[in-house]
């Protein structure tokens, strides 16, 4: 789910179930269990109270899929018609945890619910798959041609996160990027102060700020000691200027993040780089034993002929009897017709791979009608 989604339910919770004086009795009689509810920051103020139980709730996928069951079952909620929508939700997470159970979720083709296509990238599977179970690695660089989907792997983060228990956290750069802004939206996700709310010294001495190179060892502290697990996201690094201060930050990150790894292993956050070339700035030395590389490429008619057989004999259509050759052959009209609604919005302003995966997507919300 989005963060969009999660807000909403948040609401949800806030007006028809936690606007009361007492709400860990509320919650109790959800059958929500004592030692979870013990853990929770409880007051006088509901929308709190929400955003404590959203939050508590959304480190693995059974508790989301409980915290959703009792969402869908709020008398107060059921009236409206908005209880579609949290019905929904329940849904998608039921069919995460499935999934979760059953599946190699690194080998998923279709994401977010049965909505989103992720499309070939075999290396990044297994790359991907090393690296949450090495936590002797710390980065990870993704490298590719314009096009390829290098930022579309922000996505299959997502999706392997829900299932592997981290949160990844994005910023997406720019040419006019600075330092101290991307260290204060990376120090928003994982909350507290940091350098852009601190322009003095400790407790208001009036002192120096702190150093950009202490700012980004207190950030990632942070990250490091919360009760869940961050992914640190830098998107579009090749849009950079090459004189930015965001080349020094980037280093200063990585070598933070290995550094809180070799003290607390797995709970420190991960870096990742989006479009960030071999050619570019070397990160520092010492991180050498600690990257891990994938290259995106740009998707060929080959790459949708896997992605749709796959999607097709894991859940054949009804109308279908699962035979090869009716398999085969409904594979090779959904390449079609996806060639040609990507070669129809040539010229409309939208990346080759955008126009790509919304035909893909498009094309399965066709196959589900069978």
């Amino acid at each position: 789910m989005s963060e969009t989604e999660w807000e909403l339910v948040t609401m949800w919770l806030e007006r028809y179930l936690l606007d009361t004086v007492d709400p860990h009795s509320a919650l109790l009689q959800y059958g929500l269990p004592q030692d979870f509810l013990g853990g929770l920051r409880l007051g006088q103020v509901s929308r709190d109270n929400a955003r404590s139980l959203v939050h508590a709730s959304r480190r693995d996928i059974a508790r989301q899929v409980a915290l959703l069951e009792v969402v869908t079952a709020l008398d107060r909620l059921a009236v409206l018609p908005e209880s579609g929508t949290a019905r929904e939700f329940l849904r998608r997470l039921r069919a995460d945890a499935a999934a979760h159970g059953t599946r190699d979720t690194f080998r998923s083709c279709v994401l977010q619910g049965g909505t989103a296509a992720f499309i070939d990238r075999e290396d990044l599977r297994e790359t991907l798959r090393r690296f949450v179970a090495d936590p002797e690695k710390s980065v990870l660089l993704v490298d590719g041609e314009p096009d390829s989907g290098r930022s579309y792997t922000y996505t299959f983060l997502r999706h392997i996160g829900q299932h592997s228990g981290f949160r990844p956290a994005r910023v997406t750069l720019s040419r006019t990027s600075t330092a101290r802004q991307v260290l204060e939206r990376l120090a928003a996700f994982v909350g507290g102060q940091d350098a852009g709310d601190e322009p003095s010294g400790p407790a208001g001495t009036g002192g120096p700020a702190p150093s950009l190179e202490d700012a980004v060892h207190r950030m990632v502290g942070r990250a490091t000691a919360a009760d869940e697990r961050y992914w640190l996201v830098l998107d579009e690094c090749d849009k950079l200027d090459p004189h930015s201060d965001v080349w020094d930050f980037i280093g200063q990150l990585a070598l933070a993040v290995y550094e809180h790894a070799a003290l607390r292993g797995d709970r420190a956050p991960r870096l990742v780089l989006l479009g960030y070339g071999r050619s570019m700035r070397p990160l520092p030395y010492d991180l050498r034993g600690s990257l891990c590389w994938d290259t995106a490429r740009v998707i060929e008619a080959d790459d949708l002929r896997r992605f749709f057989d796959q999607l097709f004999r894991e859940s054949p259509p009804a109308a279908l009897d699962g035979g090869d050759g009716e398999i085969a052959g409904l594979v090779e009209v959904a390449v079609a017709e996806v060639l040609r609604a990507v070669r129809a919005r040539d010229g409309s302003g939208e990346s080759y791979m955008r126009r790509l995966c919304a035909a893909v997507e498009g094309a399965i919300r066709v196959y589900r009608t069978l």
